[in-house]
């Protein structure tokens, strides 16, 4: 009888170890097919002071700043471009989308989740391109698992972001400068989305 017990033991753990093993199997197989994904991003280009707009547009600095973006980014295979309601955000990413032939999808500025689900599940795989805001740049990026960054300060416009999501779901964050410096800082408070 303790013989019959020790043997039906040993095949349980057996069948256990089988059917783990099986599971592993099937996941490193399913991970294997899941593509990376490659998220860069930025804040708007260099926009016009003007304390009673809410929605202003960009400097000439921002106009130039959004041509080198265009032309750094033309030919590496971005296949969606997002930006937020605000002509700032638009008017960074219209000369890359124009480059490319695509349209620029508009997001809800506040509404970083969204956003990042629908990165996370409509363009998997893809190279994403991202204009957004001092604030929600830095919460993009740690929605998208690429770890936490402070709020950019105001006077900085030349800040990229490239995140990439591994087929394990990992990210990790590559934080470069591009094209002219930005200026020096101001003490000009704001409360606005920047």
């Amino acid at each position: 009888m303790a013989e019959n017990r020790l043997w039906t033991n040993q095949w349980l753990l057996v069948a256990i170890i089988a059917v783990l093993a099986v599971s592993l199997a099937g996941l490193a197989f399913y991970r294997r097919d899941q593509p990376v994904t490659t998220v860069v991003l930025v804040r708007h280009a260099e926009k016009n002071i003007e304390p009673n707009n809410p929605n202003p547009a960009l400097t000439p600095a921002g106009q130039e700043r959004a041509q080198t973006l265009a032309r750094m980014l033309d030919k590496t295979g971005v296949t969606a471009v997002y930006a937020t309601q605000f002509i700032r955000t638009q008017w960074t990413a219209a000369p890359l989308a124009d480059r490319l032939g695509l349209k620029v999808i508009q997001t809800d500025a506040k509404d970083v989740t969204g956003l990042v689900n629908q990165i996370k599940t409509a363009n998997a795989g893809g190279l994403v391109f991202v204009s957004g805001h001092n604030n929600s740049v830095p919460a993009i990026v740690a929605g998208l698992g690429g770890g936490n960054y402070p709020i950019i300060p105001e006077n900085e416009y030349d800040n990229l972001f490239v995140v990439t999501i591994y087929r394990s779901g990992k990210a990790k964050t590559l934080k470069i400068k591009y094209g002219n410096p930005s200026p020096p800082a101001t003490d000009a408070p704001s409360n606005m989305t920047q």
